[in-house]
């Protein structure tokens, strides 16, 4: 038994969990984030435009982040990696810390495994489209692959039927017709060609000189392809290929914004060869998004803000990606978004040309926290009524009006979203600046169908709810509203 083991008392797990997860943010949310990129290339092969257009209809989607750091409940991976924002009990040395954490591997055991489940919630919550990770970026992998052993059919769970879980997670949303996203992280900290055993892991970048080692970083070039072709030839039909970790870039394509991440950057390039990547995979999947977080240029077909939404319209496609609560993989006791927060930013993104991708964390037995369920069930329940407002619209130029945000239908019908302060009664009026309806023509409130009253002075538009709207508080996070613009 190592030294670790001998010491994870009750008292230090709780520590740990304390330090790298719990319900408070994450000391991670200022070092660890993905920036937006500084540019944008839109892509040029007419499949891949028309995945796109259908990408930006659906609006809403899920990313499941699942792995060994389910087990403990602590933030996904980071703990293994040596930089100074990372917070692990001092007491532990860091090589027996990292043979605790890889060997969790034999103690992750999901005997309650449901991705039907998953794919319910996800479908109650008004989603569309699904990010799955296949393996973060401690390396461990989430699907059947051949390249290594470290993966979840080589353990407790290997016996099940469902042992190889990326494949039952990505039927389980087909079926509830999804449009399905790998997540694959381009560093993997368990293999020998990423993190060298021969030296220290000093962060979250390659730890030898590739410069030096070519053979070394050719062989992780060669294990990178091969996994991803894997996911591309033997999981079915996929529409994005979504790549974390974008600090493993060409050289030439770090500048001021990289460097503002705070992130460690390397004296030479840490490409996986995307061009041969790309290839490979369109032509196992014609039309595949490939979404190459942060590395601007032909391999990253839309941009992905991370836990944040954009001051401004951005026209582009862009999707930010954010958690239900305060972490991407489950924790104990976490604190999620209130259903009405995730509605208001879901209004905000989209206004502003947006997609979100919203974060949930399995627990380690394989189903969803409850009250993420409940939850996602009532954002749900908002879009079953308004969701003309959201799907398969597109931003208009005048996309906001304090609380007020403007989408515009691919036929040109106008939508009002008044986002209301949550909790309280609905007014008995909405007052808006600018998307005039033209004269004479009805506004219609989605949720029920019918017209209401509106009048304008000047550029103000002014309608008119019924008093029967006010009867609870907090009843209705945001009122749609559909009309014909001037």
């Amino acid at each position: 038994m190592s030294t670790y083991k001998k010491a994870a008392s009750a008292k230090a797990v709780a520590l740990l969990l304390l330090t790298m997860g719990a319900a408070t943010p994450l000391q991670a949310q200022t070092d660890n984030l993905h920036r937006q990129s500084a540019s944008y290339e839109a892509p040029t092969d007419p499949l891949v435009l028309k995945k796109l257009d259908k990408w930006q209809d659906q609006k809403f989607g899920m990313i499941i982040h699942w792995g060994l750091y389910a087990v403990p409940g602590i933030i996904e991976s980071w703990a293994l990696c040596s930089e100074d924002w990372i917070e692990r009990d001092s007491t532990i040395a860091y090589p027996d810390f990292k043979e605790w954490y890889w060997g969790l591997n034999k103690e992750f055991n999901p005997v309650n495994f449901s991705p039907e489940q998953w794919a319910s919630a996800a479908k109650a919550g008004g989603m569309r489209y699904l990010v799955f990770t296949t393996k973060h970026h401690d390396g461990f992998n989430m699907f059947d692959t051949k390249q290594t052993d470290f993966k979840i059919t080589n353990g407790p769970f290997g016996s099940n039927p469902r042992a190889n879980v990326a494949k039952h997670v990505f039927d389980a949303f087909r079926k509830e017709g999804f449009m399905i996203g790998a997540y694959f992280s381009k560093p993997d900290w368990h293999s020998e060609y990423f993190w060298w055993p021969k030296y220290a892991t000093p962060n979250r970048n390659v730890n030898y000189d590739i410069r030096k080692h070519p053979w070394r970083w050719k062989q992780y070039q060669q294990f990178t392809y091969n996994q991803i072709s894997e996911l591309m030839h033997d999981y079915g039909s996929m529409d994005i290929l979504w790549l974390d970790g974008g600090w493993v870039r060409p050289l030439h394509t770090v500048n001021d914004e990289v460097r503002s991440w705070g992130a460690p950057i390397p004296e030479f390039s840490q490409e996986v060869d995307m061009p041969a990547i790309a290839t490979m995979a369109r032509e196992a999947q014609p039309g595949l998004l490939i979404v190459d977080r942060t590395v601007h240029g032909p391999y990253e077909n839309y941009q992905t803000p991370e836990q944040r939404v954009p001051e401004h319209q951005i026209n582009n496609p862009w999707e930010s990606c954010m958690t239900l609560g305060n972490n991407w993989g489950y924790v104990p006791g976490d604190d999620f978004k209130s259903p009405t927060k995730v509605i208001h930013t879901l209004v905000e993104v989209v206004a502003k040309g947006g997609s979100l991708l919203l974060g949930v964390g399995p627990k380690p037995d394989g189903t969803l926290p409850e009250d993420a369920v409940k939850r996602l069930a009532a954002v749900g329940k908002w879009l079953d009524a308004n969701g003309e407002a959201i799907y398969n619209t597109r931003a208009t130029a005048h996309y906001q009006d304090g609380s007020t945000y403007f989408t515009e239908g691919k036929k040109g019908q106008r939508y009002a979203i008044a986002c209301l302060p949550e909790g309280g009664a609905v007014p008995r009026t909405i007052e808006w600046t600018g998307n005039s309806p033209r004269k004479g023509s009805k506004i219609k409130l989605l949720q029920n169908g019918k017209a209401v009253k509106w009048t304008k002075d000047g550029d103000k538009v002014k309608v008119h709810l019924p008093a029967s709207l006010a009867k609870e508080k907090g009843a209705y996070p945001a009122l749609a509203f559909a009309f014909t613009a001037e």
